[in-house]
């Protein structure tokens, strides 16, 4: 043979080898034989997940604090015969379980509640109460992550059910304080990937206010890059009634929360999402004073990179630009770098759409807008984890729709201190849909 044609031939094997072993081109599942053994699982499995979940919800604890919560979702998971290791990044636990060769796959769950008080009325409300900021502080689940809890143990326990029908590692990471977004920078920080491998696909499931037995996608960004302003303006104080003899900083301050809207709506490009909002004003202890400094709170919002740094730029320029017009000291400016957004992996994301239509219908799996809130997940996904971040439906489907209508009334959103997820549906499409993804990556 030619020794041009050689290194070609072998150079064609070397490619389909590398190809052969990689994850990416492992079959793709067919749902339809598997879903009746699988529904059967999840409906065995329901009252004791259901007990679960009331008990999550009633008892639920603030970021980092999630003792209790840990430890109930430790012990269930050994009882699966998972490897349980517990406090990695503080309150964060993560659960193994090998069965033969394949990829490794992480499911992600969220541990911690918020400083809030429910009024759902349901019989399972919380009443807990926790120190906050040094006050003490009502506690609620009001953004679904006992939910996510409850539906990310009954994958664990459907998928053993069903070991026999793929291969591979399963990581099950429960993480604390995601409402804060550190939580995953902890368990990173602690050597999660360094311990226990890094995974070759993530997946992780949000609750969202869509009909029940329905879920959500979006391939790229699904969630915002979410930063903080810290602004503190300098001048000098003086006599209310003799404001020549001072320089105010409320003055400065107020004119930047109203200028700084002209970085949104002239500098930034007005096809992409860029949010700079101030939520926090604070100066001065009487009203005939004029007091040395005013400072302001706030929270900038973006999806891509470079619109994250113009905004960065036009926030620092336009407070030292309004200190300048007032003759007063250069401010104090810091913008603190958040979490960065969530893009989910195109190819992921179109390899599980496909499985889940199949599994759900059509109509039941849309594509959605990227959300404005922020998500932790990235930080995992940052580590180049392929992944995928999906929203599960929690409401009645007639309720969805007669809010859709004029005038009528909007269901309670995530954050809600009325926001109350159907729990047996919810539950039973989010181990469906997470089992069937796992599942789909490691046949």
């Amino acid at each position: 043979m030619h020794p041009q044609l050689t290194r070609s031939f072998c150079a064609i094997a070397t490619v389909i080898c590398a190809f052969s072993a990689s994850p990416a081109w492992s079959a793709e599942l067919d749902p339809q034989p598997i879903k009746p053994e699988l529904q059967r699982l999840i409906g065995q499995m329901y009252p004791n997940m259901r007990s679960v979940y009331e008990d999550l919800h009633a008892h639920p604890e603030l970021g980092f604090q999630e003792t209790r919560t840990a430890a109930k979702l430790a012990s269930e998971m050994r009882k699966l015969g998972f490897e349980v290791t517990e406090g990695i990044g503080k309150t964060g636990l993560v659960a193994i379980y090998r069965n033969g060769a394949g990829p490794t796959v992480m499911v992600r769950t969220e541990l911690d509640a918020l400083p809030m008080e429910e009024k759902t009325g349901l019989p399972y409300a919380s009443k807990a109460k926790a120190q906050y900021n040094g006050k003490e502080s009502f506690v609620a689940h009001s953004c679904g992550h006992d939910m996510h809890m409850t539906s990310w143990l009954g994958t664990a326990q459907a998928l053993l059910g069903m070991k026999d029908k793929w291969k591979g590692t399963l990581m099950f990471v429960a993480q604390p304080s995601e409402e804060t977004v550190t939580g995953a920078k902890a368990m990173l920080a602690d050597g999660l990937f360094k311990k226990f491998g890094k995974p070759d696909y993530a997946f992780a499931l949000h609750t969202g206010s869509m009909p029940y037995g329905m879920v959500g996608y979006v391939a790229g960004p699904a969630t915002s890059n979410s930063d903080s302003l810290d602004i503190t303006f300098h001048g000098r104080g003086s006599h209310g009634s003799m404001p020549d003899k001072g320089i105010d900083p409320v003055l400065m301050a107020s004119r930047f929360v109203v200028d700084v809207q002209g970085v949104i709506s002239r500098e930034k490009d007005p096809m992409e999402f860029g949010v700079v909002t101030v939520g926090a004003f604070n100066s001065g202890s009487a009203g005939n004073i004029i007091p040395d400094q005013a400072r302001l709170l706030g929270t900038i919002r973006s999806y891509k990179s470079e619109v994250r740094t113009k905004m960065h730029e036009g926030i620092e320029r336009t407070a030292k630009a309004e200190a300048a017009m007032s003759g007063a000291p250069a401010p104090e400016v810091k913008l603190v770098k958040g979490s960065d957004a969530v893009v989910n992996d195109a190819a992921l994301v179109g390899r599980t759409v496909k499985l889940f239509k199949a599994a759900l219908g059509d109509r039941n799996v849309i594509p959605i807008s990227p959300i404005t809130a922020s998500e932790d997940f990235s930080d995992f996904i940052n580590q180049g984890v392929p992944s995928m971040f999906y929203t599960l439906g929690v409401y009645d489907p007639k309720k969805v729709a007669e809010a859709s209508q004029p005038g009528g009334k909007p269901l309670p959103f995530n954050h809600s201190p009325f926001f109350a997820p159907e729990p047996e549906p919810t539950f039973k499409t989010g181990v469906e849909t997470m089992t069937l993804a796992v599942m789909n990556v490691m046949q």
